[in-house]
């Protein structure tokens, strides 16, 4: 299966936050998944770090490096993503997580997240 991983689902993960499920712990470390963090994520922890929101050791660079080192597979940002975020009904208003649900829908993933507002699009999920 494909996952992608919400922006806290993997800054979670990376900190053995007890926040983050078992089911969602095994859909990560399950070797016959596909696991996917989006450029958005990228951005989005670039964004909180540089104003102070979010504290990384080693910063923005390091956080990169883990999700290469976790065997993440980085998705790129395509026009056909931008279309499908222009679709959705404005139930989030959040823009990275708008444009995750529209990376998920396009390219057929599940979702890892706990955002009760990413859940409310009814796609695949896991929790």
């Amino acid at each position: 299966m494909d996952i992608l991983l919400d922006s806290h689902t993997v800054l979670w993960f990376f900190e053995d936050d007890v926040r983050l499920s078992k089911t969602a712990i095994e859909a990560i470390c399950n070797a016959e998944n596909k696991k996917y963090v989006s450029i958005a994520t990228l951005w989005e922890v670039a964004i909180k770090y540089g104003l102070g929101k979010l504290k990384l050791d080693g910063g923005v660079s390091a956080f990169t490096e883990n999700v290469h080192e976790n065997g993440f597979i980085l998705l790129e940002i395509v026009p056909e993503h931008i279309f499908e975020v222009a679709s959705l009904p404005l139930i989030h208003r959040d823009p990275f997580d708008r444009l995750l649900v529209a990376q998920a829908i396009f390219e057929d993933m599940a979702i890892v997240t706990s955002d009760s507002n990413i859940l409310k699009y009814g796609i695949n999920s896991i929790r």
